[in-house]
């Protein structure tokens, strides 16, 4: 456990630096202007940056570079799965559109002969995650299972991304108790590889819960296919399939129902929703 224990410290270290540092490189000499290619209107209609996507993308990448413990396949699987998610949300970020929404939309679109960005990035993340699983699985199902995940978490993370914080939060809440049971039973690279996600995540927290930036597509996407990454080197067979089954459960709900609603209407999650946020109507 003390050498999972130095790993985890030394990734969330190295994610919570890197993630500031790129988020101050970035911003340095940028302003909130709206016709900025980076700025948009948040849900209050005010100008917001998403610097802060492809900040946590270059933070986690370079503290995945350098992090302690990790084993050089799964280290090119981080990257990949980070790097090229994130890379495909930027893609979607700055060039999507609203005309198609969703899994069903963007592949009803594609039926039809048009291709979206939102499907290009559903389908590029499929294939990174795909890559990135065949780095860390062993055999066809393995890999179809983990890239499945891989990719499946990548987009749910995103459908979460609504409001100030919250898919880092529930990226924390999802991933704290992962990295618990890697340091309790003593798997050091995936404690490693599940720490400089969320060290990067909460270094960048601040900025999110005071609407001054949003992961947007870019960082949501790659910190939910880093975790869904260091899950899958944790759980077994069973367990994958567990996950896998609650991200598709998820995803299609999503298609049906508004998380937003859900959480609204739920005292207890509004109230994590809103902790740290700024009240409703506050300028």
């Amino acid at each position: 456990m003390a050498r999972g224990l130095l790993y985890a410290l030394a990734g969330a270290a190295l994610g919570a630096a890197a993630a500031r540092a790129a988020y101050t490189a970035f911003t340095r000499a940028r302003t909130q202007d709206p016709g900025d290619r980076w700025t948009r209107k948040n849900h209050r209609g005010e100008p917001i940056t998403l610097l802060e996507g492809p900040a946590f993308v270059a933070g986690s990448g370079a503290a995945l570079a350098l992090a302690p413990g990790l084993p050089a396949r799964v280290r090119l699987a981080a990257l990949l799965a980070g790097g090229g998610s994130g890379a495909l949300g930027a893609y979607d970020d700055l060039y999507g559109t609203t005309s198609s929404k969703g899994f069903k939309g963007h592949l009803s679109a594609l039926t039809r002969g048009e291709v979206t960005s939102g499907a290009v990035k559903i389908l590029g993340i499929g294939a990174t995650g795909l890559g990135a699983a065949a780095l860390v699985s062993q055999g066809p199902v393995d890999t179809l299972v983990n890239g499945a995940t891989v990719a499946g978490a990548a987009n749910l993370a995103n459908l979460f991304d609504l409001r100030p914080g919250r898919a880092i939060k529930v990226g924390l809440l999802a991933g704290g108790p992962l990295l618990a049971a890697c340091l309790l039973r003593d798997r050091p690279v995936s404690a490693a590889l599940t720490a400089v996600p969320l060290g990067a995540a909460a270094a960048l927290l601040p900025e999110d819960l005071g609407e001054r930036a949003m992961l947007g597509d870019a960082g949501a996407n790659a910190l939910g296919a880093l975790l869904g990454l260091a899950a899958v080197t944790k759980l077994g067979r069973p367990g994958r399939f567990v996950l896998l089954g609650t991200v598709v459960a998820l995803t299609a709900a999503a298609e049906k129902i508004s998380f937003t609603k859900v959480i609204a209407g739920n005292r207890a999650l509004n109230h994590l929703d809103m902790l740290g946020r700024r009240p409703a109507g506050a300028v």
